[in-house]
C-alpha cells in the first residue's frame, strides 16, 4: 500500500520550517518525515533523535500493511555524512550546553538582604503579625499623646545597637565595590609583597561591563585567607614570572579582578560562579554562540594547581574563544566603519543643505534688496514727479504776481544783465521799488514768462502743503559778491541802477550729479 501524499499547504509556518530543517538535516522525503514529526509534536531535535537512534515502528502507520513496504535506500556515502552531521551537531551542542552564562553580580548592603520565611512558618506567624500590626498603632497613638515615649524607646534602642557593636567586632568593615577592590589589592601587597598583577580597582560589575564591552576575558581570582593552599596558590603560582607575564601581555585581552570572599561581593561572585573548592579561578568571555550579548564561564580552575597547568588551561580556554571574539570585533570594527561612513555621508549632506540654504538665502535676500531697491528708486521717481508738479503750478501761481517790466519814461528803472545756467544771456529791467525776491521770482519762472505758457484768463492757486525753495544764487562776476534772497531788500539798493549777475545752481539733478 502506498503512502498517502502529504498536503504542505495544510501545514502552520512553524511546521514547515520544522519539516524544512528536519529534511535538511535527515535527507527523508516528506511522506516519511511529516508522521515522525507528527508523533514528536513537531519538535525537531526530539525528531532528529528519534530517527538517528532508531525507534519501534508505530503500530498504526508502521503496521502489518506496511511491512511490504521497502525502506528508503540510502548509500553509504550518504549515512556517512549524516553521522558525521550528526555528531557535529552533538558535539556544538554538547559544547553549548557546557557553557553556563557568568551573571552580572551587583552586591546588595547586607541592612536590605531580606530572606523570605517558609509558608508554613508564615502561617504560624501570621497571628504575631496581626498582633505587632495593632500594638505599633497602639504604641502610635499612645506616641502622639505621650511624645517623651518615642524618645526613651530611641535612646534605649540605641544603647542596645552600640552594645551589640561593640560585642561584633571580629567582622570586616563593609565597604562600596570599588573599596572593596582596593583594600583587597592593598592586603594582597601586604601580604605577598609588591607585585605586577594587574588588578582591576574597580567593581566586579564594573569589570564585567567592561569585558563585555571590549570584548575582553576577565579572569575573576577568589581566595580565602583562612584557606590552607591560598598562600602557596598565589606565592607559587599567581605570582610566578610566567603567569604574570601572560596575564600583563595586552595581546591576550585579560582583565584581571580579585576578592576575598570574606567580602560581601566576593562571597556572592563565589555562589553565582558556583565556587566548590578554593582557591578559584574563572574566565568569563563573551560567546556569541549562545547569543548576541551573552557573558559565559568558559573556564573554571578551581584549587591549586601548578604554574604550568594553570597556563596551559587558560591558554586552551582564551585559543578555543578568541576566534569568535575575533569575528565579532571585526563586525563591530566593519559596523562601526559603517556608522562613521555613514555619519560622513550625513554630515556632507547637512554641508550641503546648509549651503543650499545659504545660497537660497542669500538670493533671497538679494531679490528681496533688489525689490526694495527698486521700491526706493519708484517712490523716490514719484516723490520727484510730485516736486515737479507742484513746482510747475507754482510757477504758474507766482508768475501772476511779477510785475511787468517798466517803460522807458519811468525814472529810476533798474537794468539787469542775467546769465542763465543754459548760459542764455537775459536782459531786463525793473521798477525801483522792486523787492530782490521778485528778481529770484523772475529767475524762477522764466520759462513760462518766455514761452508765453500763461493763461492769464486763468488764475491759477498756490499749492498746498508746498514750501518753495529757490535752488540758486545770483552772482555778481568782478568783484565775486552774492546777492541771496533771505537778506531781503530792494534791488536798486543792493545791486545799483544796474547790474551784471550769473546765475549760479546750489544744488544740482541726480542726472547732473553723475555727470
Amino acid at each position: 500500500m502506498a503512502t498517502p501524499s502529504v498536503d504542505i499547504t495544510a501545514l502552520t509556518d512553524d511546521q514547515r520550517q520544522a519539516l524544512e530543517q528536519f529534511a535538511a538535516v535527515t535527507d527523508q522525503p516528506i511522506e516519511s518525515a511529516v508522521p515522525l514529526l507528527q508523533r514528536c509534536q513537531w519538535n525537531v531535535q526530539v525528531a532528529v533523535s528519534r530517527f538517528f537512534d532508531g525507534e519501534p515502528p508505530d503500530p498504526v502507520t508502521e503496521g502489518p500493511g506496511a511491512a511490504s513496504v521497502p525502506p528508503p535506500r540510502q548509500t553509504s556515502r550518504r549515512q556517512e555524512t549524516l553521522i558525521d552531521g550528526a555528531s557535529s551537531f552533538a558535539r556544538s551542542s554538547s559544547q553549548n550546553s557546557d557553557l553556563e552564562p557568568a551573571p552580572r553580580v551587583v552586591p546588595q548592603p547586607e541592612s536590605q538582604v531580606s530572606q523570605q520565611a517558609p509558608v508554613l512558618l508564615s502561617l504560624v506567624l501570621v497571628p504575631f503579625n496581626i498582633l505587632y500590626t495593632a500594638f505599633s498603632k497602639v504604641f502610635g497613638f499612645l506616641g502622639h499623646l505621650f511624645p517623651f515615649l518615642p524618645r526613651l524607646l530611641a535612646r534605649m534602642t540605641t544603647r542596645s545597637a552600640s552594645a551589640a557593636n561593640r560585642r561584633n567586632t571580629s567582622g570586616r568593615r563593609p565597604l562600596n565595590p570599588r573599596d572593596t577592590a582596593a583594600r583587597f589589592i592593598r592586603e594582597f601587597e601586604e601580604e605577598y609583597g609588591p607585585n605586577e598583577l594587574p588588578f582591576q580597582e574597580m567593581s566586579y560589575a564594573q569589570s564585567y561591563d567592561k569585558a563585555k564591552k571590549e570584548l575582553r576575558f576577565l579572569l575573576v581570582v577568589l581566595l580565602s585567607p583562612e584557606h590552607d593552599d591560598t598562600a602557596s596558590f598565589v606565592r607559587e603560582t599567581l605570582l610566578s614570572p610566567e603567569v604574570v607575564q601572560f596575564l600583563k601581555n595586552p595581546q591576550h585581552n585579560i582583565l584581571l579582578w580579585g576578592g576575598n570572599v570574606q567580602d560581601a561581593e566576593a562571597y556572592q561572585i563565589s555562589a553565582a560562579l558556583k565556587c566548590t573548592k578554593l582557591p578559584f579561578s574563572g574566565l568569563i568571555a563573551h560567546t556569541p554562540s549562545v547569543s548576541s550579548s551573552a557573558m559565559s564561564v568558559v573556564r573554571r580552575i578551581p584549587g591549586p594547581m601548578a604554574p604550568d597547568s594553570y597556563l596551559s588551561k587558560l591558554r586552551t580556554a582564551i585559543s578555543q574563544n578568541s576566534e569568535a571574539l575575533d569575528r565579532v570585533r571585526a563586525q563591530r570594527a566593519e559596523q562601526q566603519a559603517t556608522r562613521n561612513l555613514r555619519e560622513e555621508q550625513n554630515s556632507a549632506y547637512e554641508r550641503s543643505l546648509a549651503q543650499d540654504r545659504e545660497r537660497t538665502r542669500q538670493r533671497r535676500e538679494a531679490e528681496e534688496a533688489r525689490r526694495r531697491a527698486e521700491q526706493e528708486a519708484k517712490e523716490k521717481e514719484e516723490a520727484k514727479e510730485r516736486e515737479a508738479q507742484k513746482l510747475k503750478k507754482w510757477k504758474r501761481w507766482r508768475a501772476q504776481f511779477i510785475a511787468p517790466e517798466p517803460s522807458a519814461d519811468v525814472k529810476g528803472s533798474v537794468r539787469i544783465s542775467l546769465r542763465m545756467p543754459s548760459g542764455e544771456r537775459v536782459v531786463r529791467k525793473f521798477a525801483p521799488d522792486a523787492a530782490i525776491e521778485d528778481l529770484y521770482a523772475f529767475v524762477e519762472c522764466y520759462d513760462l514768462l518766455q514761452g508765453g505758457d500763461l493763461s492769464i484768463s486763468e488764475k491759477a492757486e498756490e499749492p498746498s502743503g508746498f514750501k518753495h525753495e529757490y535752488k540758486f544764487i545770483l552772482v555778481s562776476p568782478i568783484p565775486r559778491q552774492e546777492y541771496d534772497v533771505e537778506s531781503g531788500g530792494f534791488v536798486k539798493d543792493r545791486i545799483g541802477p544796474s547790474g551784471n549777475l550769473i546765475v549760479e545752481r546750489t544744488e544740482l539733478d541726480d542726472d547732473e550729479d553723475e555727470e
